[in-house]
């Protein structure tokens, strides 16, 4: 698949997301949420990628949010069509279609915010696993200053990532803030000059490709961002049992024991295309939207 909104660069194990409509500020629409989530097939399925950074083409934004001008002949809130059931695939938001996809990612997720990030464009970043601003980044969870709701799953993401009341904060007052107010308030991991930025996300791209297992990796993800929402740690001990049992028996763990002993970069042979547990994903098919 060609792409018209976005530039996928892959290379030394790394792949490289850019929102690239510099003219518009990086502004979200129906195309770019498509070919995000066709890139991050693409990434999933190729055991080079270790690890994806996301950022924007220009200097000025990340993502402005959603683009509200028209596409193809239609805005992103035009259609006024009434929908009596809201099962119907036309209420669900196209943010939450992409961060579930991200959710999903075998790989892990680095964001590099270069700029401005309001709505969307912030609460795309929030399933990804490492964030780092520049800093001249601002952020914005601006919706009830639209008349709107948070989207994106981001009412169950940002508690999470923030707490409750930093969440509650800065969805009702939805004001404009800064990359240090992000800093202090748990958004992102650093800050960091915009000439900085990108090397620095590579650096934590490199010394996950070249220490880990990739199956490892994937694994711990999934674990790490759903058991938290289990209501007891026999949750999270009956996921660690099965997936220690499995992993410490595979060619992976013996890597990494060898490499270890003899003092040398490990050289880990499984891959995620072909050698997850059988049991991942082990919360198995999502439920239908309802």
């Amino acid at each position: 698949m060609g792409y018209s909104q976005i530039d996928l660069h892959i290379g030394e194990g790394i792949a490289t997301l850019t929102l690239n409509r510099p003219e518009k500020m990086n502004a979200f629409t129906g195309t770019m949420m498509n070919e995000i989530i066709d890139a991050m097939d693409r990434t999933d399925a190729d055991d080079r990628v270790r690890a994806v950074i996301f950022t924007g083409a220009g200097e000025r934004a990340f993502c402005a949010g959603a683009d509200l001008t028209p596409e193809d002949g239609r805005a992103v809130f035009s259609d006024s069509t009434p929908v009596e059931d809201l099962s119907d695939p036309r209420v669900r938001d196209g943010g939450g279609l992409l961060t579930l996809r991200l959710f999903q990612s075998k790989k892990p997720l680095i964001s590099a915010c270069n700029g401005a990030a309001v709505g969307v464009g912030v609460t795309m970043q929030l399933p990804m696993d490492i964030r780092l601003a520049s800093d001249n980044a601002r952020y914005g969870f601006v919706f009830a200053r639209r008349g709107i709701v948070p989207e994106a799953c981001s009412s169950w993401f940002l508690p999470k990532i923030v707490g409750i009341n930093q969440a509650l904060e800065w969805c009702m007052t939805g004001r404009i803030f800064g990359a240090e107010e992000a800093l202090k308030g748990g958004l992102v991991r650093s800050v960091h000059a915009p000439g900085e930025l990108i090397d620095l996300a590579r650096g934590l791209a490199r010394e996950i490709a070249d220490n880990t297992s990739a199956v490892s990796v994937a694994m711990t993800r999934a674990m790490l961002w759903r058991i938290p929402s289990g209501d007891h740690p026999m949750t999270a001990h009956k996921v660690d049992s099965r997936a220690i049992y499995r992993l410490s028996k595979g060619a992976d763990a013996k890597e990494g024991v060898q490499s270890f002993l003899e003092k040398r970069p490990p050289a880990f042979p499984l891959q995620v295309s072909s050698d997850m547990p059988d049991f991942y994903p082990w919360w198995g098919e999502e439920p239908p939207f309802a």
